[in-house]
């Protein structure tokens, strides 16, 4: 059984749904196309709420459990009760929690949500306070494949350097999802640690913000076109690029071919986690030996699933569901000529 180590945040997800938020159109904002306001001051009555493990390391590692993969999560949590609850809820998952550090005096990691009911998109307030800091000091003694590094804080360049130092001594495959925080932070990092890897995960707009640091005259229409992102993305020579855009699904790009599947269309009530659910399941199938295009409907059906339910967790698929759910998605191929 493969082992993967998930390097990231693990906390716990609250959501508001509601209605009463008015969506402004900015079309002008590259990065920022819509935004959502309330009445400041206003009182919003909320008729009911839901909770979930949240952080990207916790949802991909329960994801690779559901997909039959042996996954630990490797994150720092406070010694609170949500710390606690956190803990019991991966193992609960069965996912290894032996690199699940306890902070002392510091409080684990919490979100709060706001759903809109219309679009299912949400907003994130998101307080991280104990997974700044990754205890590494069991890393070179663990048993693993794959890393999957995703959402580190603190001094997540000290961290990422140690974990890519451990991947190249003991020949562990890696693959990476960057976070806009860490790009705007220190774009440079980022983009050498693309290249030290097996597969990239990013969503559009990470997308964007990357090749912005790596070009900074490309032309402005060309930063919106996918195949653009994904060749330029290629260039830094990881094997696999992965790019997603929510509704409009994802591509997938191995040098040589590149593929598109669209979002599926279902009644989606959270957004939340749909980027987690498509990653820890491309991943799955990747690992399992399965095509670049059999990945990408992978990826597409656990997050086609995963929408449907409040939390990055309920919706997640078991293998046996994904053989079923694969069978809906079309995946077309891409002209590498093709703008």
């Amino acid at each position: 059984m493969n082992k993967v180590i998930c390097f990231g945040s693990a906390g716990r997800d609250i959501f508001f749904p509601t209605s009463e938020g008015k969506i402004i159109e900015t079309p002008e904002d590259m990065l920022s196309q819509k935004k959502i306001a309330f009445e400041l001051g206003a009182k919003i009555r909320i008729k009911e709420r839901h909770e979930s493990l949240g952080g990207c390391a916790a949802n991909v590692a329960v994801g690779l459990a559901r997909l039959g993969l042996n996954a630990s999560c490797a994150s720092s949590v406070g010694d609170d009760s949500i710390g606690e609850w956190v803990k019991k809820e991966l193992e609960k998952n069965l996912v290894d929690v032996t690199l699940l550090s306890i902070e002392e005096g510091r409080k684990s990691d919490f979100s709060a949500i706001i759903v809109d009911e219309s679009s299912a998109e949400r907003v994130i307030f998101t307080n991280k306070n104990s997974s700044g800091k990754l205890e590494l000091d069991n890393l070179k003694t663990a048993d693993a494949e794959w890393f999957f590094i995703s959402d580190i804080y603190g001094k997540w360049e000290d961290q990422m350097e140690a974990i890519f130092e451990v991947a190249r001594e003991k020949n562990v495959r890696v693959a990476f999802n960057p976070r806009e925080a860490g790009i705007r932070e220190d774009a440079p990092e980022i983009i050498e640690a693309i290249g030290l890897c097996e597969i990239v995960f990013v969503n559009k707009d990470e997308a964007i913000e990357i090749v912005t640091n790596m070009d900074n005259e490309a032309n402005p229409e060309n930063v919106t076109q996918e195949k653009f992102l994904l060749e330029k993305l290629k260039s830094l020579e990881p094997k696999i690029v992965v790019l997603t855009d929510g509704v409009r699904g994802a591509w997938v790009s191995d040098g040589e071919h590149i593929f598109h599947a669209e979002a599926q269309k279902v009644p989606a009530v959270d957004s939340t986690g749909a980027g987690d659910s498509f990653t820890s399941a491309f991943l799955a199938a990747y690992i399992k030996g399965q095509s670049p295009s059999e990945c990408l409907q992978w990826g597409i059906a656990n997050s086609g699933s995963e929408v449907q339910k409040y939390g990055a967790i309920d919706g997640l698929l078991s293998e046996n569901e994904m053989q079923v759910a694969v069978k809906e998605v079309a995946v077309k191929e891409v002209e590498i000529n093709e703008v």
